[in-house]
């Protein structure tokens, strides 16, 4: 849409990072940010050799003798004082699945966060892990309290009071539902971030109160631009879905979601299902695992039932897997998976020409397969074709093959 109007241009350049409102001087006295409690922690613990308003100034957070927009947030003692509705947290507990939470399911009235930034972001963490390990649900040992991984809960909090727009007045908004946490954030994504590329891009709406919070003794930020992938990874090691992010006309809102990943080998076969081939490096990225033989114990699973194959001509290094009867364009060779198995069946075969018996565990050798009950569907099918028979006098546990005997003439 054209932008019409001086506030249709300023929110514009506020959304795309042109400009940013951290940087914006405020009509209150000093005193209300280099002569607070938090400030003089701060200068205590941090710089002790150095006056407040003198760093202040330094850091830019004092500009004509005016604190700045993150100057307020970082060291006024209440900085909701000053930015009503702008800057403060508020956290509800809806006791629901359902896709709104209403006054009904409303467990208590809804708790508000205020303080300093770096306050804020502690306590609203802390209290929100607090009102979700209080969640039962039905595990294995009966009656459990639902988990979620805490770094999630850290990095995905933190990044929102950190990156929020400011300018807008409107609370975070933290929603706690029985299968969920919903975590709203006033404003659209900045600059050039989308929630296709959140992951890899960093752009900081906030550069100041990134930079200086991250001062602070324990800082709740590593100031690296790795919070979100640290909040998906933790979520991948408990098993869980990644977190959701979705962007709306005037908010960001993130899901985290208590649903289970599917297992390991259904996630590779869903990622077969729109691309050609995967990786084990894929692979990992795709589950979330991070061992390259827990992946390669997946690929060989998969393999001995038949629903992938290797893809052809390539080295350990790029090897790849693709489903059984990916058509491959660059050969007229394209392998079924009945074809497959009938080229077990021939190395089965070629190795009773030379050997008398052979059992399932030399039977997988040769074939290069980890299952057993795979290695036996092999030895059924020829038994089946009258090409193999059991060698009499073993049992089931020591079964041994050969191929069947002529009648004599």
């Amino acid at each position: 849409m054209p932008i019409t109007t001086p506030a249709a241009l300023e929110r514009l350049k506020l959304d795309k990072g042109i400009e940013s409102y951290e940087r914006k001087t405020i009509d209150v006295e000093l005193e209300v940010i280099k002569d607070s409690e938090v400030m003089s922690e701060f200068i205590n613990a941090v710089v002790p050799s150095t006056e407040a308003e003198l760093w202040l100034k330094k850091q830019q957070l004092i500009q004509r003798q005016k604190p700045t927009v993150a100057g307020i947030l970082l060291f006024a003692d209440e900085p909701q004082a000053i930015f009503p509705k702008h800057c403060g947290v508020k956290i509800y507990r809806y006791k629901t699945k359902e896709s709104e939470g209403t006054r009904d399911t409303l467990d208590f009235s809804p708790i508000t966060i205020e303080g300093c930034l770096y306050k804020q972001v502690q306590k609203a963490v802390t209290t929100t892990i607090e009102i979700i390990e209080k969640i039962p649900i039905i595990g294995n040992q009966g009656l459990e309290n639902i988990q979620y991984p805490k770094e999630t809960i850290h990095e995905i909090v933190t990044n929102a009071l950190l990156h929020r727009d400011y300018s807008i007045a409107r609370d975070t908004h933290i929603c706690i539902f029985d299968n969920r946490i919903e975590i709203e954030n006033p404003g659209k994504l900045p600059g050039h971030v989308t929630v296709k590329n959140i992951l890899k891009e960093q752009y900081a709406r906030n550069g100041a109160i990134v930079r200086i919070i991250n001062k602070f003794p324990n800082p709740p930020n590593k100031d690296v631009g790795e919070g979100l992938n640290t909040a998906f990874q933790a979520m991948a090691k408990l098993r869980l879905q990644p977190p959701d992010i979705k962007e709306t006309e005037n908010s960001v809102i993130v899901y985290i979601k208590h649903e289970p990943l599917a297992s390991t080998e259904v996630q590779i076969m869903s990622y077969l299902e729109k691309d050609k081939e995967i990786t084990n490096k894929i692979a990992r990225k795709e589950t979330g695992i991070r061992s390259e033989a827990t992946i390669n114990q997946a690929f060989s699973r998969l393999r001995d039932k038949g629903l992938i194959e290797a893809v052809p001509k390539r080295g350990k290094r790029n090897a790849a897997w693709r489903r059984v009867g990916t058509i491959d364009e660059d050969s007229e060779n394209a392998i079924s998976s009945y074809e497959i198995y009938s080229e077990y069946q021939q190395l089965i075969m070629d190795y009773l020409e030379e050997h008398e018996e052979i059992t399932n565990r030399i039977g997988r050798e040769l074939l290069k397969i980890d299952s057993g009950q795979s290695m036996k569907n092999i030895f059924y099918r020829l038994q089946k074709k009258k090409l193999i028979e059991l060698v009499p006098g073993k049992s089931r546990i020591t079964a041994v093959w050969r191929k069947v005997k002529s009648p004599p003439t």
